[in-house]
Formats: C-alpha cells, sequence, structure tokens
C-alpha cells in the first residue's frame, strides 16, 4: 500500500473534493468548497517526492523528470478513483488529487434542469459544459453520457485527460480513450473517433484550435458533440470560440455556432442551505434562431437578455437559478451572493452582512 494512501483514504471518509499536498505545509482537504489542514507535520521536499514516486508510472516519472506537469488516474489501495495533477512550484513539487464517485450520479441526483435531458436527446450538433475549474463540469458530462448509456443504443466515444469516471456499457457501447495513454492530443482523438463509427464523441476540453475545428466538423457532419470550457457564461463561451480561431475563420465558425451548437451549460458550485455539500446552479442558452442571429451579427451582448426570457425553453441567467435555489432554501444566501453578477438582488438575503463591505458594496 503506497504511503499517501492514508491521507487518501481519510479525505474520502469525510467527504472532501480534494486532497491537497504540497512542500513546507501538511497535506490539505478541500471540504464543501473550503480548504483545511490535516493535522499533521508539513512536508518535506523528499518526504513528498517519496509519496509520489510510489504512484507514478516510469513514462509519467520521465515527463516528470523533463519539466513537464503530469495529469493521471489513481486508484488507491481502499479502492478510491482519483485524478492526479503533479507539478512544480517555487518551494518544491505539489499534487492535486480530486476525488471520483465510485457511483456515477444521475442527472436527477445532481439536481440538474430537466432540459437537460431533452438536451441529450438531440442526435448532432454541440452541447458545451462549461465554468471554472472545480465547478463540476466532469461530473454532470459523466451523468449526461449515463443517460445517454442508459436510454439510446448508441456508440459513445470519450477522450478524457486522464479517465476519471468508468463507464460500464448498458444500451450503449462506451469506448473511454486517455490523453498521453491511448491517444497523443484531443485533436487527434477527435479525427480518430470519426473513422469509428461514433454517434457521440466526448471531448474533455476544446482547449486549442486544432481541437476546436475537428470538434466542429463532427458536430457538422451528423454526430453529437461534447465538449468543456473554461468560461464562465454563454457570451464568454462563444466569444472564447470565435477568438480561438484565425480572424479568415471568422465568419465560417460564427455560422457553426448559429446552426449547430445546441447549447451552453455554464456551472457554479453553491454551498447548500446546511453547509454539509454542494449544489450545481446552472446558466442555460439554447440556441434558438433569435440567439443564432445575434451570433452571426457580433451582437452577443444581447444574449442574456434572451436568456433571462426564454424560460419556456429552458433558458435561464445564473442570476435567476441562484435567486430561485435562495428562495427554495436550497442553497445558502451568502455563498449565491457571492457568485451572483447582480449582487443588489441578493443582499436582502444575506445572512452575514461581513460579506458587503468585503465586496466594496458599501453604500455610496
Amino acid at each position: 500500500m503506497a504511503r499517501i494512501d492514508a491521507f487518501l483514504k481519510l479525505g474520502t471518509d469525510q467527504g472532501c473534493s480534494d486532497i491537497h499536498f504540497a512542500v513546507g505545509v501538511p497535506p490539505m482537504l478541500r471540504m464543501h468548497g473550503d480548504l483545511l489542514p490535516i493535522k499533521f507535520r508539513n512536508l518535506s521536499q523528499a518526504e513528498l517526492e517519496g509519496y509520489i514516486a510510489e504512484i507514478m508510472s516510469r513514462q509519467h516519472q520521465d515527463m516528470f523528470r523533463r519539466g513537464h506537469d503530469v495529469d493521471f488516474s489513481y486508484v488507491s489501495a481502499h479502492g478510491g478513483r482519483f485524478r492526479v495533477n503533479v507539478f512544480r512550484k517555487e518551494t518544491g513539487i505539489g499534487a492535486t488529487f480530486r476525488a471520483i464517485p465510485s457511483q456515477i450520479p444521475s442527472l436527477d441526483q445532481l439536481g440538474l434542469p430537466p432540459i437537460v435531458k431533452k438536451l441529450c436527446d438531440h442526435h448532432q450538433g454541440m452541447i458545451l459544459v462549461t465554468g471554472s475549474t472545480g465547478t463540476g463540469k466532469s461530473t454532470t458530462l459523466a451523468a449526461m453520457i449515463d443517460y445517454l448509456n442508459s436510454t439510446r443504443r448508441l456508440n459513445i466515444i470519450s477522450l478524457e485527460d486522464p479517465i476519471e469516471f468508468v463507464h460500464k456499457s448498458k444500451q450503449s457501447q462506451i469506448i473511454q480513450r486517455e490523453l498521453g495513454t491511448h491517444l497523443p492530443s484531443f485533436a487527434e482523438g477527435v479525427r480518430a473517433a470519426m473513422r469509428e463509427d461514433p454517434d457521440v464523441i466526448l471531448v474533455g476540453e476544446l482547449r486549442d484550435a486544432e481541437t476546436i475545428r475537428w470538434a466542429m466538423t463532427a458536430a457538422e457532419t451528423g454526430h453529437l458533440v461534447l465538449g468543456t470550457l473554461h468560461t464562465t457564461g454563454a457570451v464568454k463561451t462563444i466569444d472564447r470560440i470565435v477568438d480561438a480561431l484565425p480572424a479568415d475563420e471568422r465568419e465560417q465558425t460564427k455560422s457553426f455556432l448559429a446552426q449547430s451548437l445546441i447549447a451552453v451549460i455554464t456551472q457554479v458550485l453553491v454551498k447548500t442551505a446546511d453547509q454539509r455539500g454542494r449544489k450545481a446552479i446552472c446558466e442555460i442558452m439554447v440556441v434558438t434562431r433569435a440567439i443564432g442571429k445575434l451570433i452571426m451579427t457580433d451582437q452577443t451582448h444581447q444574449i442574456p437578455s434572451q436568456l433571462q426570457t426564454g424560460k419556456d425553453l429552458g433558458m435561464q441567467l445564473l442570476d435567476q437559478a441562484l435567486l430561485a435555489a435562495v428562495q427554495a432554501k436550497q442553497v445558502d444566501p451568502d455563498d449565491a451572493y457571492i457568485y451572483a453578477t447582480d449582487k443588489r438582488l441578493f443582499a436582502r438575503y444575506v445572512t452575514d452582512t461581513s460579506v458587503l463591505p468585503k465586496l466594496d458594496l458599501a453604500p455610496g
């Protein structure tokens, strides 16, 4: 048993989402969004290097020695599965272990809006799940894939970095391929997947122009493409994709987004009202003819008003979803206030008034 497994078990037994290791400080747990130290000594460089070396493959050790950050999945002795990132920083090495639940949660268990299931019923086009790091994008995508796997007979190819949730084929066949292990890049993975008779292609991250191009091609040629971006809203997502490609491809890209982008789901994780967990709150944009026209005419700044009035189509602004969750006593109003865009809508619900001046929102 690797020595680091004891810390991982301690963390997962307490229900943490991440376990952090860094030279000069004790191991730390991410509990419902807050970082808390374990009662342990500060880790030395040699000690932490020893812990990490015990669980890294020779290939990953070689990559790390050459100066690269390393991402891989790890199954501990007690059966817990983790997504691992190992890196170097000023004071030495560090590592973050993201705990992957053993059971894939359903869309209903995650409390996601009903429109998400309807979006999964499309047969071609692109659906993007976006948000900052650690907002549950991978979990939402896993639940979407599990829904497809349980309800339709499809060939689903999932390209991941690294593989997190492990899917077992149900109604569908699921092929999971890992960056660095089974394929050299997401772009190459999408290109190869199109020769493998896919119905659905999941792209772990649309991180460069080439990957975006291939994902767009797949979505335009009869496939359902699911992907992620580290963007914090529908408008920023559209702008990011347009800006990622060369200027001479701008019109073609806008045309794709107007015609083949199905929806953008942007999510944040907000503490629940009882402080014992976090709930995904989503902004949802479903691309309508009106939104497509705004994209084509460079008027994306008007998209939020379409989301605000598109409730019948399943659309909602993040503030609308946050406010509904606060009023239903599902989430902590203080945490919701921090995530809100128009904070004045939420000020009346705040219980810890110290957050108001901290955010420079005092009157005057």
